[in-house]
């Protein structure tokens, strides 16, 4: 048999993750949750599958001038069959209630978001990753547009449709300041669904200010 090395392990653990369904929406949400447990439960068992250990590491830090704290996580995986290589994946952050269960919904939040990285996990929802919505195992066809990353705690495709589709640039500034909050907090803890979010103003805006 021959020897994988560790990124050989890696990337077979990320072709045979299966997808991670979404949780049921609840009272006052406007989206499913896309929840800890079930984002750990497929990637613990595609890394073992693989020889492959995942541990984490926190740092904290109060922000005292938005009352919260700042969690980061630096993910080590490990070989199993050879315990002096891993892959690092650094980086993952979120920010928490100063309470007593704050830093501990922070770290599963970073956490979370590690996996999905770590194995680029799909949800099986078109909107959050570009698969098809068909059942949920046979969801293999991909959109030609980028996916929608999504943000647990913002509707992230909200901001998008209400910026793209701005008839004046009246419009567009009412609907950027709305927003402003919201797209603040997403620079700070989801920095690719920040990019996307801005991308799509910038564009708008030009547009808007041609006449178009």
């Amino acid at each position: 048999m021959i020897k994988r090395n560790i990124y050989q392990k890696l990337h077979d653990a990320c072709l045979s993750a299966t997808g991670v369904k979404k949780g049921a929406k609840v009272n006052g949400m406007h989206f499913s949750p896309l929840l800890h447990d079930d984002v750990q439960v497929v990637a613990t068992q595609a890394l073992l599958d693989n020889g492959l250990y995942a541990t984490c590491n926190y740092l904290t830090e109060i922000v005292p001038n938005i009352k919260k704290v700042m969690v980061v996580c630096t993910m080590r995986v490990y070989d199993v069959d050879d315990p002096t290589q891993h892959i690092l994946v650094d980086g993952c952050s979120s920010f928490g209630d100063i309470s007593m269960f704050g830093t501990g919904q922070a770290m599963s939040y970073s956490r979370k978001y590690a996996f999905l990285n770590l194995l680029n996990l799909k949800t099986g929802i078109k909107d959050e990753d570009g698969y098809e919505a068909k059942p949920f195992e046979d969801s293999t066809e991909q959109s030609v547009e980028e996916p929608t990353y999504m943000d647990e705690t913002i509707d992230v495709e909200d901001i998008k449709h209400e910026l793209k589709n701005a008839k004046s640039l009246k419009d567009f500034n009412i609907a950027k300041e709305k927003h402003r909050a919201n797209v603040e907090y997403l620079l700070r803890n989801n920095l690719r669904a920040y990019r996307q979010v801005t991308d799509i103003a910038e564009t708008r805006e030009l547009q808007l200010t041609k006449g178009q």
